[in-house]
């Protein structure tokens, strides 16, 4: 009579599906304020940084990510909470500059793991429609960020309606894909939207996103035999 394996001896299920985020892992962008008005090439004035500033910026940001507000008008109250210090026009430039580039060879490690075909392929992001806009063929030409539109399922927080870390995100994704659990590789470079995917159950990969990213993910792919 064969002996029941201990749970120590037994497998996980496979991953089925690799998920990826895509700001801080695949593309670069911005994080301050300051930064995005440099990357922009505009002056950062004074009282722009502040503590007050910076909270009405978020909520106006969570609004826009989530798809409640529509493109003109999230330009028109961020400049209203500068008080005049920026205008829409400003500050639509700003938020173009935000995005991009993309992290040097992340094209070709991930296209090594699409033509690999041992998993299906995912994006799981917080972001807007502009920005998504980019990421997208558009009247025949290829996208300005390339490496996101070789991958499967693309969900993005303004489509869905919630944003990560909150748990419908990752529902959404799990309905979507009809994967869930471990079977869900996840790449992410933020803490905090690990945690609320390791919740349930996935297996989560922390990227670095001050170093460059592909010789990070081409490791974690290898380590789960992917590539």
């Amino acid at each position: 009579m064969s002996a029941v394996p201990t749970r120590s001896a037994q497998t996980k299920p496979a991953i089925k599906m690799v998920c990826f985020d895509i700001g801080g892992v695949l593309v670069q962008h911005c994080r301050t304020w300051r930064e995005g008005c440099i990357a922009a090439g505009l002056p950062v004035r004074d009282g722009a940084e502040s503590d007050e500033m910076s909270a009405r910026r978020k909520e106006l940001a969570r609004l826009f990510t989530t798809g409640r507000i529509e493109e003109p008008l999230f330009y028109q109250r961020l400049s209203a909470t500068t008080g005049g210090l920026y205008t829409p026009a400003e500050v639509e430039r700003i938020h173009h500059a935000w995005l991009g580039p993309e992290y040097p060879n992340v094209g070709p490690v991930v296209q090594r793991l699409v033509d690999a075909q041992r998993v299906r392929t995912g994006i799981l992001s917080n972001t807007n429609a502009p920005h998504w806009s980019r990421l997208e063929p558009l009247d025949g030409k290829p996208p300005q960020f390339p490496t996101p539109s070789l991958l499967g399922t693309r969900l993005a927080s303004h489509l869905i309606g919630h944003m990560k870390p909150d748990a419908e995100t990752y529902a959404a994704f799990e309905r979507a894909t009809g994967t869930n659990g471990s079977e869900i590789l996840f790449l992410d470079d933020l803490p905090e939207n690990l945690a609320a995917a390791a919740a349930r159950g996935w297996t989560c990969e922390l990227i670095d996103h001050t170093r460059e990213t592909a010789g990070q993910i081409e490791s974690v792919l290898k380590r789960h035999g992917l590539i």
